[in-house]
C-alpha cells in the first residue's frame, strides 16, 4: 500500500499556450531552495524562476543543476534543454513526462508508411507555403522543392530588410567564424526548436521520428518549426543583423550584443502570435493528414500533458 505525502498534492501543470515560451540560463546553480526553483550565482545571489510558467529552459555552458531542480522541472512539465553556446549546439534534453505508448506508435506507423507519410510531407508544405505541394512528387523531390524555396526566402528577407546574405553557413563547432547574419538566424531558431519540442513532449509524441526530416534526435522538432519558422522568428534575425551591419539603432537601442537582442525579440513574438497555443493543434493537423485511424489509448495511459480541463475557479484560477 502507498503512502501520500503529508500536505497538498502537487498544482496540476499550467496548459502549455498560457505559459512563458522560454529561458536562457548560464553561469550559476540550478536548485531548489525553502521550495523554490532558483538560480545561484558564485556570489550567491538567488534568483528565482517561475518554473511551472516556463515551456522551456535552456542550459547554457557553465551551468549545473541538483536534482532536486531537474525532479521539479520534469514534475511542473517544463523541457530543460543543455545546449552550448547561444543555443545552437544540443546536448540532452529531459522528459517532462507526456510521451504515450499510442501517440508514439501512431506517429510511427505514419512514418513507416511511404503514402500516409507523403501525405503528412504534403500537409507541411501546404502550412509552410499557404499552397499545395505539387502533384506527383516523392517525399525526395518535395524536399528539394522546398530547399530551392527556402533559399530564395532567405535571399528575399535579407533584401527586404536591408541585411548582408551570402548564405547559410555556420559552423558549430566554431561560432565565433560565422558573420552576425548567420549567428543571429542560428539563435533565432534555437529558441524556436526548444519551446517546439517542448510541445511535440507534452503532446505525447517522440521529437526523433520526423517526416520531411529524418534520422537525427531532432527531426520531428524541425519538421514542425520549419512551418512556422519564417513567420516568426527569421524576419527578426534579419532585422537585428540589419541594424548591426549598419551601426544604427533598432527601436530606439544601440544593438551591443545581437544574440541576446535576437532572443529578446523572439521571446516578444512567441507571445505575440501566440506560438505555444498554436504548437500542439498543428501537430494534430500535420499527423491527422496522414490518413491513418490513430491508436487507441489504453485505461491506464495518462492524458495528454498540460491539458486544460475546466477548473472550479473563475478564469484565471488554476482551482
Amino acid at each position: 500500500m502507498s503512502r501520500r505525502m503529508p500536505g497538498l498534492p502537487p498544482p496540476r501543470p499550467i496548459a502549455l499556450k498560457e505559459r512563458s515560451s522560454i529561458l536562457f540560463v548560464a553561469m550559476g546553480q540550478l536548485d531548489v531552495l525553502d521550495g523554490a526553483f532558483v538560480l545561484v550565482d558564485q556570489r550567491g545571489i538567488r534568483t528565482h524562476i517561475p518554473i511551472g510558467g516556463l515551456a522551456c529552459l535552456m542550459l547554457e555552458p557553465g551551468t549545473r543543476i541538483s536534482h532536486a531542480a531537474a525532479v521539479l522541472a520534469a514534475r511542473a512539465g517544463t523541457l530543460l534543454i543543455w545546449v552550448g553556446e547561444a543555443g545552437v549546439r544540443l546536448y540532452a534534453s529531459g522528459q517532462p513526462g507526456g510521451a504515450r505508448a499510442d501517440r508514439l506508435l501512431f506517429q510511427a506507423r505514419l512514418a513507416l508508411d511511404d503514402a500516409a507519410r507523403l501525405k503528412v510531407v504534403r500537409r507541411m508544405y501546404a502550412l509552410r507555403f499557404g499552397e499545395d505541394a505539387p502533384e506527383r512528387r516523392s517525399v525526395d523531390q518535395l524536399r528539394g522543392i522546398e530547399g530551392a524555396r527556402v533559399r530564395e526566402t532567405y535571399r528575399l528577407l535579407s533584401r527586404s530588410f536591408g541585411a548582408q546574405w551570402d548564405g547559410r553557413r555556420y559552423n558549430p563547432h566554431e561560432w565565433d567564424t560565422a558573420d552576425v547574419t548567420n549567428r543571429c538566424l542560428s539563435a533565432a531558431t534555437a529558441a524556436l526548436y526548444g519551446i517546439t519540442e517542448a510541445a511535440i513532449l507534452a503532446a505525447g509524441y517522440a521529437p526523433a521520428i520526423g517526416f520531411l526530416h529524418t534520422g537525427k534526435p531532432q527531426s520531428f522538432v524541425y519538421d514542425i518549426a520549419d512551418i512556422v519558422k519564417f513567420e516568426v522568428v527569421v524576419p527578426e534575425a534579419f532585422r537585428v543583423a540589419a541594424a548591426v551591419q549598419k551601426n544604427r539603432p533598432l527601436d530606439g537601442q544601440h544593438i551591443t550584443d545581437p544574440v541576446a537582442s535576437v532572443r529578446h525579440r523572439c521571446r516578444d513574438q512567441f507571445r505575440k502570435t501566440n506560438i505555444l497555443g498554436r504548437l500542439i493543434p498543428m501537430i494534430e493537423d500535420v499527423l491527422g493528414a496522414g490518413g491513418l485511424e490513430a491508436s487507441p489509448a489504453q485505461e491506464e495511459a495518462m492524458p495528454v500533458a498540460f491539458a486544460d480541463p475546466k477548473g472550479l475557479g473563475d478564469a484565471g484560477h488554476r482551482g
